[in-house]
């Protein structure tokens, strides 16, 4: 079937066809040149430059599916400035005004943007680590993201970090007031160390609310992953990722994210924008951190090299199921210096309160607390959908799994499809808290894909706490754990 032509609001064609779902009137949610830039982003990516060919599972070139265009992203202005010059050093000096309009009914908006929508125009600082992933981010930058950018009238700042906490250290001392958001490219974990930066600022309660965006650039992505299947689109890696999460800045809708306040035995206080692991996910997510040349197949890699030599984790967990959480709160919480008040959690030194559910056993694979749906690009962890405002995935495998079946879970956790085997040693149950207290050292901590040392450790879901460049304004929806079997006896 041939393509419709887009034609664009200034009456001319933008030379490019139309995605093949769309009638032409859709196409104009958007100003046509940046259609014209999407579809020769595609292009690039398709042609193999750089060796990195797009790979789309069911989807096709990372075009949307399920929404139309005006639902997945929005109707924006359609004239631009085509004046506007960028550089990746400079952005120019003019401060733009923070949008005017009235603000949503949300406990917190983001800083400078009632209605959870940036500005336009509006300015953004960039941090991108040129060493993540295969070490092309900057290239991958200049190549899909920056024509997007200058057509949407988003002017930009790039700082390329130099090594680990970097990005920490900047965010801690910028100005925050110059920019309508801070985006970053990289992996998980360049995100994970601006949000702790930001909540490391005298001024944290304010600073948490400047609007963040996800890039990826890295070799895991989840949280982009994550925030592509929010907005509807396929999955996708690589290259079409990249395009679609950019697109998302274009529109430039905010929607809330949940944040996880951590706290460890030996006194640290840090924060997670994704997930906690440990064991046999942890083991594969840093084991195989010398694989990163290798982009995602380091993962598949890992997987093979741990499932050979696999190991059973000596611990203790408990966790506050959302039920129970509704009418209980502790009566002496641990409080943070800074930060958070984490109302349902105690002193690590004291038992975990009488309404907690605690785990007869004690020998794990793996245990895996989650915030969004993905663990990777093509981890599809959490098929159970988006959390609801408050609540984490915590997902644990019993020791007792066989080899097999553990190898069965990972490949179908590609399609989300892992949960259908139904199988007795994995568990999956919605919380608001938990606490983990391993009995010997064996094994690491994984904090957004950063190491972490092996330690008891406990945490509290904060909800809607920070916002994001997402698919969707709304706050997370309600969704119903799916109950689990309880077989006499295991596979």
């Amino acid at each position: 079937m041939q393509r419709e032509r887009c034609v664009g609001s200034r009456g001319g064609r933008c030379g490019r066809a139309s995605p093949p779902h769309l009638e032409p009137d859709h196409c104009n949610f958007l100003p046509p040149r940046v259609w014209c830039l999407f579809w020769s982003c595609l292009d690039l990516a398709a042609s193999g430059n750089d060796g990195a060919a797009l790979t789309a599972q069911g989807g096709g070139e990372g075009e949307p599916h399920s929404q139309s265009p005006d639902t997945l992203l929005g109707n924006t202005d359609k004239e631009l400035n085509t004046g506007v010059t960028v550089t990746p050093s400079s952005a120019g000096t003019a401060l733009v005004a923070p949008c005017q309009r009235e603000p949503r009914d949300l406990a917190m908006e983001p800083a400078g943007c009632p209605r959870g929508l940036l500005p336009r125009p509006c300015r953004v600082l960039v941090l991108l680590n040129p060493r993540s992933g295969r070490g092309k981010a900057l290239q991958l930058f200049q190549r899909f993201v920056q024509p997007l950018l200058e057509e949407a009238e988003i002017s930009f700042k790039l700082m390329l970090t130099e090594r680990q906490n970097h990005a920490r250290e900047l965010v801690c001392a910028e100005e925050l007031s110059h920019w309508d958001a801070l985006v970053v490219m990289s992996g998980d974990g360049l995100m994970h160390e601006v949000v702790n930066g930001l909540m490391s600022r005298p001024d944290w309660e304010t600073a948490i609310r400047k609007p963040l965006c996800s890039l990826p650039g890295g070799s895991g992505n989840a949280l982009a992953a994550s925030l592509n299947y929010y907005a509807g689109y396929e999955q996708v890696t690589s290259e079409a990722l990249l395009t679609n999460c950019t697109l998302l800045l274009c529109r430039r809708h905010l929607s809330p994210m949940n944040l996880l306040s951590l706290h460890t035995a030996s006194g640290l206080q840090l924060y997670s924008v994704l997930s906690l692991s440990w064991g046999f996910v942890a083991d594969v997510d840093l084991e195989s951190e010398k694989y990163r040349r290798l982009g995602e197949i380091r993962f598949t890699m890992g997987t093979i090299f741990r499932l050979a030599t696999l190991r059973i984790y000596r611990g203790q967990l408990a966790y506050l199921p959302v039920g129970n959480a509704a009418s209980e709160m502790s009566a002496s919480p641990a409080q943070a210096h800074k930060g958070p008040v984490d109302t349902y959690l105690v002193p690590l030194e004291e038992p975990v309160p009488s309404h907690w559910t605690v785990v007869p056993e004690q020998d794990f694979v793996l245990v895996l607390v989650l915030l969004h749906t993905h663990l990777s690009t093509e981890m599809f962890a959490a098929p159970m959908g988006r959390c609801e405002a408050g609540v984490m995935h915590l997902f644990y495998v019993r020791a007792g799994v066989s080899r097999a079946m553990l190898l069965r879970l990972f490949l179908a956790m590609q399609k989300g499809k892992h949960m259908d085997y139904n199988c007795p040693y994995l568990v999956h149950v919605p919380v608001v808290a938990f606490r983990l207290e391993p009995k010997n050292q064996r094994g690491m901590f994984s904090v957004d894909g950063e190491s972490m040392t092996c330690e008891a450790v406990q945490g509290q879901v904060h909800p809607n706490y920070f916002w994001m460049v997402c698919g969707s304004r709304d706050a997370p929806s309600s969704w119903e754990p799916q109950p689990r079997p309880s077989p006499e006896k295991p596979l």
